[in-house]
């Protein structure tokens, strides 16, 4: 069995190379650091293969749903428990296992609190190998399965400024995506989400297998050459995954507009442009398209090579801007659907589908 116990220092690897996997989104380091840190303090935070358990074992989604840009966004560590309870009390089965939703700063570290908590391991089957906006995406190919019935939970909000709220719902997945999205902007901009619990078999077959550890991998050599500064950082980021410094250079302007529990918007970094819903979507060089999502498009602060979500990009501030194709990457089974890829068009106004038709699947 290749059991791994995430230590304070594998945690850290796991959000620096998580963050720069978010592609964008998936939350700040900070929230991550803070994430890891509660669990460690709860119990033991067991990494295990998805070959290492049996295959019916029943796994659940661990989520956080949002837009990282709101200033009310607020989930607390008891909501990130409270989303497994709701789901054993309306007949889920107790789980084997979590698995995170994505990677991210923060979101690669979902599951670990119940985990530790209940003594469960975390799978590293990702449901993505990057980040995506849609909980849709992040399902693994489920809205393909004829009659499924998606189950899901959430809870986040600040009770202490009367936004605190908690929901479950049963439907498509579709509709009940729809409605933790509506409840993340209902409670200040984000939740704590457990959802579609499915077996191991149906995990291994639609994850991202080893995503978790390639992120661990990832921060590990960028913690090496942090003596090196950014330029070195940032080149050993696209030395292991393949990908290349397309510039470095000013945020030169920024727009952002947070709608509907979901950050969108333009940034402008030197001579190219990036549209993003969350994670960035496009990349060009005056005109010409240079990386279209699900590649991974990516921002690293200049002095020190540390990942910058679009939440935290300012304007003037000095970034490296990367991309890395997006068959160098793990990704889930969501990221290979045209119908799912579709929405993305009319949120950022460019065109999607005649850019990525290697990586779909009918």
């Amino acid at each position: 069995m290749s059991e791994m116990i995430i230590t304070e220092a594998i945690a850290e690897a796991a959000i620096l190379g998580g963050a720069v996997l978010g592609g964008g989104g998936g939350g700040g380091m900070s929230n991550g650091r803070k994430n890891y840190r509660e669990a460690l303090s709860l119990g033991d935070v067991r990494l295990v293969d998805v070959d290492d358990i049996p295959a019916d074992t029943l796994l659940i989604t661990a989520s956080a749903v949002g837009a990282p840009a709101a200033e009310e966004a607020h989930v607390g560590k008891e909501g990130y428990l409270r989303v497994i309870d709701l789901l054993i009390k309306n007949g889920c089965p107790k789980p084997g296992g979590f698995i995170p939703n994505e990677c991210g700063g923060s979101s690669i570290t979902n599951g670990w609190i119940p985990a530790a908590l209940m003594g469960l391991p975390v799978v590293d089957a990702l449901c993505n190998g990057r980040a995506h906006p849609t909980g849709t995406m992040g399902s693994m190919g489920l809205h393909r399965k004829p009659n499924y019935v998606s189950r899901q939970s959430a809870a986040g909000g600040n009770p202490e400024k009367g936004a605190y709220l908690e929901i479950y719902v049963e439907g498509t997945l579709e509709s009940t995506a729809a409605l933790v999205r509506a409840a993340a902007d209902k409670a200040g901009g984000l939740v704590a989400v457990a959802r579609n619990p499915v077996d191991a078999a149906f995990v291994k077959k639609n994850g991202a297998c080893g995503a978790l550890k390639q992120a661990i991998r990832l921060g590990e050599r960028m913690l090496n050459a942090a003596h090196g500064g950014g330029e070195q950082v940032v080149s050993r980021v696209v030395e292991y995954l393949g990908g290349t410094i397309v510039t470095r250079g000013e945020v030169f302007s920024l727009e952002l507009v947070t709608k509907g529990g979901f950050d969108s918007g333009i940034i402008a970094i030197g001579d190219c442009g990036t549209t993003f819903w969350n994670e960035f979507m496009t990349l060009e060089r005056r005109g010409e398209r240079l990386g279209t999502f699900p590649d991974l498009i990516m921002t690293l602060r200049g002095e020190d090579g540390l990942p910058v979500t679009t939440a935290e990009l300012r304007k003037g501030q000095d970034v490296f801007l990367i991309h890395v194709p997006s068959e160098k990457l793990i990704l889930g089974e969501g990221m290979r659907c045209a119908e799912l890829m579709r929405s993305i068009e009319s949120v950022v106004e460019k065109e999607i589908l005649p850019y990525i038709g290697s990586v779909l699947r009918t």
